[in-house]
């Protein structure tokens, strides 16, 4: 088990934190917007879902917009727009 962070493209990034529960996916979802710059795109991946009302609350009080959201039964892919 190991985060991925990769750039995906010019401005496009993925944070896969599948397998870690709280508060490990807000760390490291933090550690990596703390890297992008305004205007970039995060997309998260994380499969604990308590962990998604502690990411859209320090999101919300940071400034980024979660502004598309895919919740599966037991996955979740959202989208983060750093602020």
């Amino acid at each position: 088990m190991a985060i991925k962070f990769d750039k995906v493209s010019d401005g496009q990034y993925q944070l896969d934190v599948c397998g870690y529960v709280c508060p490990h996916p807000q760390m490291y979802t933090k550690k990596a917007l703390q890297k992008l710059a305004a205007g970039d795109e995060l997309t998260l991946l994380f499969d604990n879902p308590s962990s998604g009302e502690s990411i859209l609350s320090m999101c919300e009080s940071e400034g980024n917009e979660v502004f598309e959201r895919e919740d599966g039964e037991g996955s979740f892919a959202w989208k983060i727009r750093k602020g």
